[in-house]
């Protein structure tokens, strides 16, 4: 079993910052890709950001220079650093990870539960 708890959330002024964390735990062989969504009340699930196991990002037009998707591989942790925060940013922002739980095992598809993310002034 896979479970995955992010953290970090919270209320931030427009132009503020904060680093979302996403904690993987359980039998994790490797994490293949990874990725951020959220979702704004009323709206559906977005993208925001992802990145390969070799390294390759990509963003959302809308997120693009200000947000920055990593993984500290020893502890399985990914992050979302998100500077230069607008109220557009507010929403429920998930982790997603696609990952091995053996050697050439097949890849499995695991969700965090969301954490709040409100920017406001």
């Amino acid at each position: 079993q896979v479970q995955l708890a992010e953290s970090g959330g919270g209320l931030v002024q427009p132009g503020g910052s904060l680093r979302l964390s996403c904690a993987a735990s359980g039998s994790i062989y490797s994490i293949n890709n990874m990725a951020w969504y959220r979702q704004a009340p009323g709206n559906q699930r977005e993208w925001v950001a992802s990145r390969t196991s070799g390294g390759a990002s990509n963003y959302a037009d809308s997120v693009q220079g200000r947000f920055a998707i990593s993984i500290d591989n020893t502890a399985n942790t990914i992050y979302l650093q998100m500077n230069s925060l607008k109220p557009e940013d507010t929403g429920l922002y998930y982790c997603n990870i696609q990952a091995r739980r053996s050697s050439g095992g097949r890849r499995y598809d695991y969700w965090g539960q969301g954490t709040q993310v409100t920017v406001s002034s």
